[in-house]
């Protein structure tokens, strides 16, 4: 093996150490913001907690009741008139 080949393959092992080095690091800055987004939202939680038991129940509203639909006082024809209507003038059934 001559000094150039050497050379080539530590050149490769190295390039290869220092991809597994900086993807170690990188999964440990991901590890340490995804803790400190935890740790943030649980005393967010903590404290919305604390402070809907500190505030009295509002109380309850009522319901209101839906306004049912006015039935027209009109009743359109029976539904064999009006496919006789159609037929007779001339629509596709």
């Amino acid at each position: 093996m001559t000094k150039e080949d050497r050379n080539r393959a530590d050149a490769r092992f190295n390039k290869a150490a220092r991809a597994a080095n900086e993807a170690h690091t990188g999964r440990t800055d991901r590890d340490a913001a995804l803790k400190a987004v935890t740790d943030n939202m649980a005393k967010l939680k903590a404290l919305r907690l604390a402070r809907e038991a500190a505030a009295p129940q509002p109380a309850a509203t009522a319901k209101r009741a839906r306004a049912k639909p006015k039935k027209s006082a009109e009743k359109g024809p029976a539904l064999a008139d009006w496919l006789a209507g159609r037929q007779s003038g001339g629509h596709r059934t």
